[in-house]
């Protein structure tokens, strides 16, 4: 299985302790910095998948932080999580070259579908390519865009791949119309939305074939994806 890190950088002890505790309980493995310049030095030492990073910063704020993050790693992903919410904010933090906005206060779950999304748009060719996720009664395997189980294996198209990725990669918890969309579309519109639902249509006929999963509106706001064997696995393909 390959392993996730995460650098949180947050000087608010009790947010910190919070994200370190949940993003464990998720698998991933957390390193920390409280400050701009220790987020910096971690960052160099570590070389995370992804960065969790504050805009009020000791030492040096955030925005300093992603350029500069930005001029020594530039594929480097990171996530402002912030209470600055103005639009000059947002702008300026993805002028600084973020792959995400997110306000204070937030919601954990959707902290980590933004998290999920922006490491399998980062790391496609490298981790999620070369990845299954292996549930105990199927597996999508990510780099041949095939769902395999006993008996019968599904070749998918690429958005078909895409949008099943995300919600097993999130089952059990609902993921919204809007972040849907834009993960596999970059713009939410109504012929995106429309078109979602077509590529819905599809993989409802797909896992009504897999025992105990099920795919279900969840009526105004978005999808859920239940897996009765639990959640999944992520293995090297060949392992």
């Amino acid at each position: 299985m390959a392993e996730r890190t995460i650098l949180i950088v947050e000087d608010e002890p009790h947010m910190a302790e919070l994200l370190r505790s949940r993003f464990q309980g998720e698998g991933f493995v957390v390193h920390q910095a409280a400050d701009g310049l220790e987020a910096l030095q971690r960052f160099t030492a570590v070389r995370p998948d992804l960065c969790i990073l504050d805009v009020m910063l000791p030492k040096m704020d955030g925005f300093q932080v992603a350029r500069e993050l930005r001029r020594i790693a530039p594929f480097a992903a990171f996530i402002f999580l912030t209470a600055r919410d103005t639009l000059p904010d947002k702008q300026a933090g993805f002028q600084s070259g973020c792959d995400d906005y997110l306000t204070k206060p937030f919601l954990f779950e959707e902290l980590l579908l933004r998290v999920n999304a922006v490491l399998y748009r980062t790391q496609g060719p490298k981790q999620h390519a070369s990845a299954s996720l292996v549930f105990p009664t199927f597996t999508l395997q990510v780099r041949e865009r095939k769902l395999a189980m006993p008996g019968r294996t599904i070749t998918l198209t690429a958005k078909e791949n895409r949008i099943l990725y995300i919600l097993l990669s999130n089952a059990g918890r609902m993921v919204e119309r809007r972040f849907l969309v834009e993960q596999v579309w970059g713009t939410m519109t109504d012929y995106h939305s429309r078109s979602l639902d077509v590529y819905l249509t599809r993989l409802r006929k797909h896992v009504q074939l897999v025992p105990g999963v099920t795919l279900s509106n969840v009526y105004g706001k978005g999808f859920l994806l239940d897996v009765a064997d639990g959640r999944a696995d992520a293995q090297e393909l060949g392992s």
